[in-house]
Order: C-alpha cells, then sequence, then structure tokens
C-alpha cells in the first residue's frame, strides 16, 4: 500500500488533493494544525492527525511510525498581504515548518516531495509568469516560497530526494475558508455578499487574477507523484484568463442574485497584475482547458449557500502594525511584543 502523507489536508486545497490520493488507492495521512482548515473536511477513509509542522518531534514520530512513500505539503499561511505585518510567524511556518518535513522526507527516503508554492515568488512585472524566469518576490510570503523551492532543489542535489513544485494562483472553489478576511477575495465577496454587507475592494479594483477553480489545481497536484517526467520540475497551474476585481464582484454578485454595493479601501502594496503560463503542465500533465469563471463561481456559490456565512476571524498575532491596510486594524493590546 502507498502511504502518503498531506500537510493542510483539512484546509482548502489539502483536502481536495487528500480526496484524490485516496482515489488512487493511497493510504492518506493528514496532518493540519486546524488554524485555517476544518476537520470535517478531511475525506473520509484518511487518517487525521492535529498537529502544526512546526513541531519537529511529532513530524518526526509520523514518519517513523508511517514510512510515508510520498509527501504532499500544502500546509501554510497563505496571506501575501499579511506577511509583511507577520514576519516572524510567516517564515515560522511557511519555511522552518518545511525544513521539519524536507529533513525527515530525506532520512526516510521519501520517493517524491510534493510541494505546493505560489506565483507570489515572481513578483512584480514578470507577466506571463513563465517558469525559466528568475523569482523576485516581493512580500515575505513569496520570500518564504522560493526558500523552500531553492532548498528542495539542494536537497536533491546532495541527498536525492525527488520534488516536483508546483506554483498556483488565486485558488477558489469548495472548501474555502470563507471566514478568513485577510485572504482569498472570492470567498472574503460571498461571505460579506451572505451578511448583506459591502464588498470591500482594496483600490480602484482594476487589479487583475487568473482566478483558478480547484479542479484545474488539485488534480495535477495529486497525480504528480505518478509522472517521472514531472519530477524536480517546476509547474504553474490555475486558470488562463485574468479578470479584474471589479468585474469578479459583479459575476459574484450575479450568482448570488443582486447588484453588489461596493466599498472601496485604501490601495495596498501589491501586485497589480498577476497571470501565468501554463504551457509546461499542459504538456507533462494533458490538462483540458480550464474550468470558466462563470462555471467555479456558480459551483463554488451553491456550495457556499450551504454552508452559510462565517464570521471573520482576526488574527491575533499581528507584529508589525505601521501602515497595515485599511480594515486590518488590530486593538493594541492583540500586538505582538
Amino acid at each position: 500500500m502507498i502511504k502518503s502523507l498531506v500537510t493542510g489536508g483539512a484546509g482548502f486545497i489539502g483536502s481536495h488533493v487528500a480526496k484524490h490520493c485516496l482515489a488512487m488507492g493511497h493510504e492518506v495521512v493528514v496532518l493540519d494544525d486546524l488554524s485555517g482548515g476544518f476537520e470535517d473536511q478531511v475525506p473520509e477513509g484518511a487518517l487525521f492527525v492535529q498537529g502544526s509542522i512546526t513541531d519537529q518531534k511529532l513530524i518526526s514520530a509520523l514518519f517513523e511510525e508511517y514510512k510515508f512513500d510520498y509527501v504532499y505539503h500544502l500546509a501554510a499561511y497563505a496571506a501575501e498581504g499579511l506577511s509583511h505585518f507577520i514576519r516572524r510567524f510567516n517564515y515560522n511556518n511557511n519555511l522552518i515548518g518545511s525544513v521539519n518535513l524536507i529533513n525527515e522526507a530525506v532520512k526516510h527516503k521519501v520517493k517524491c516531495f510534493v510541494f505546493t508554492s505560489s506565483i507570489a515568488v515572481y513578483g512584480q512585472g514578470q507577466l506571463p509568469m513563465r517558469e525559466d524566469m528568475v523569482p523576485q518576490p516581493e512580500d515575505p510570503y513569496g520570500v518564504a516560497k522560493y526558500a523552500v523551492e531553492l532548498d528542495l532543489k539542494a536537497a536533491h542535489e546532495m541527498f536525492g530526494l525527488n520534488y516536483v513544485i508546483f506554483r498556483p494562483h488565486n485558488v477558489y472553489g469548495e472548501n474555502q475558508n470563507i471566514g478568513d478576511k485577510y485572504r482569498n477575495v472570492i470567498g472574503i465577496f460571498m461571505n460579506q455578499i451572505m451578511q448583506r454587507k459591502p464588498l470591500t475592494i482594496f483600490g480602484d479594483g482594476t487589479q487583475t487574477r487568473a482566478f483558478s477553480y480547484i479542479d484545474d489545481v488539485a488534480l495535477p497536484i495529486s497525480m504528480s507523484v505518478n509522472k517521472e517526467k514531472a519530477y524536480n520540475e517546476i509547474f504553474n497551474i490555475g486558470a488562463d484568463q485574468p479578470y479584474s476585481v471589479n468585474e469578479l464582484a459583479q459575476v459574484i454578485g450575479d450568482n448570488f442574485g443582486v447588484q453588489p454595493e461596493i466599498n472601496h479601501l485604501r490601495a495596498r502594496n501589491e501586485v497589480q497584475h498577476a497571470y501565468s503560463d501554463h504551457q509546461k503542465a499542459h504538456t507533462i500533465f494533458g490538462l483540458e482547458d480550464s474550468v470558466l469563471l462563470s462555471e467555479g463561481i456558480r459551483k463554488m456559490a451553491v456550495w457556499a449557500k450551504q454552508v452559510g456565512a462565517r464570521a471573520s476571524s482576526e488574527f491575533s498575532n499581528i507584529e508589525i502594525t505601521e501602515k497595515l491596510p485599511q480594515g486590518w486594524e488590530v486593538k493594541q493590546k492583540e500586538v505582538v511584543k
């Protein structure tokens, strides 16, 4: 029996990857600290372990007990904009936690380490983003992701650890945490509509993203271990067609039968336009055309209506309060000293 570890498997992308791994006949262990995921999203048939990738002793014990063939590493705090203000938290979770997994993967001769990176590694002005470009990340989240990519390359060259790196972007769909106000604009918009609140848009809403439905991302991630040509390669995955945030707001409003009220907040420091080239992934994985935004939003809206609105949680470990984007202000007592 093939044994796979899926970190972040109670979260959004991870729960879908775990489901696909089970369908491929893998014995799946899900590790998640439930900071952004939900236990009821762990697919039936997977063994759930609640814990953090920053817990080195726990990670070592899991590898020793289960002798994993494959590692799918999706656990991360994926908030690019917020990462400027939670630098220590960002690097502990997204970099040091990843290194804990890589160390054990090397020690236990894991056959392949699948890592979910991000197009945040590219930075500004490289369009369309291609895998042969030199990354120039502009936020701590992208810096951490790129550092893990480099560490995997070094681990392969030194110890022979095979890896596959994916750079998805702006993923949305069922199981997304719509109660997180710091990330995932589609979930934020749906949650605001269901609470009869105006949609909050940073700046004028002309910034563009190629919003990617979950099926276009989770399937190639899960099947990558079966594609030897994918080993030790990097792939952009996701939708091809970019849309402005203003256009997105209208599509979501249409699916909820409302004309959304827009509240434009002060522009924040972010990449204005982001979309990537996916020819390499299409060649290796034989992917069909990506799900249209209108169809993906329709599917997610049906799910969101069933789940209902969720209270937006405050991130309580803000380390730097200077220049926090509008709406992200925190009470003084919540500031980490």
